[in-house]
């Protein structure tokens, strides 16, 4: 049988309504990132600007999971993760407003637990965020303690800038 846009568009809200928030959460646990880069800007007070994202991918035929975590949420976007990739065609679902970060992910997140080190990374993620909306981002003191924050994870990462420039502007 051959189904129409309507009708896929049914089942993708039926499958939104079968995933339950404890679902999330793990699939959050398993596959999510708390992302805080650093980003060099000479028109910012401290030449430094402080990036902060949320970002969960899974490959195409569980795209499905992505979007019902977007309606669920209610924010972000999806795309293509890595769109110019022959090989790659999972996709990522994103939130980089700070507001929804703020209002929408974390009180979520606190509500429904996360298990894994990633606890560790969301615990740092939510200081940073607080950090930034006291606008302590753009003193050196506030920007320090972020980098304290974010290097304070033993977890290997791949940091375009290391602690030792960042602490040294």
């Amino acid at each position: 049988m051959n189904k129409g846009k309507n009708s896929r568009s049914a089942d993708n809200q039926q499958v939104t309504k079968k995933i339950s928030d404890d679902y999330f959460s793990g699939f959050i646990d398993g596959e999510g990132c708390f992302y805080v880069g650093f980003s060099k800007r000479n028109d910012l007070p401290i030449h430094w600007q402080v990036i902060t994202e949320f970002h969960v991918s899974q490959n195409p035929g569980s795209c499905n999971v992505l979007k019902a975590l977007k309606n669920r949420l209610g924010c972000g976007y999806l795309k293509p993760n890595h769109a110019k990739s022959l090989k790659d065609k999972s996709w990522i679902f994103i939130i980089k407003n700070r507001n929804d970060l703020q209002n929408k992910l974390i009180p979520f997140l606190e509500k429904h637990s996360l298990y894994s080190a990633k606890q560790r990374d969301f615990i740092i993620f939510k200081k940073v965020l607080k950090i930034i909306k006291n606008k302590g981002h753009l003193t050196k003191n506030g920007f320090l303690k972020i980098v304290k924050l974010v290097f304070s994870n033993k977890r290997q990462t791949k940091k375009r800038y290391n602690k030792k420039t960042l602490m040294s502007f």
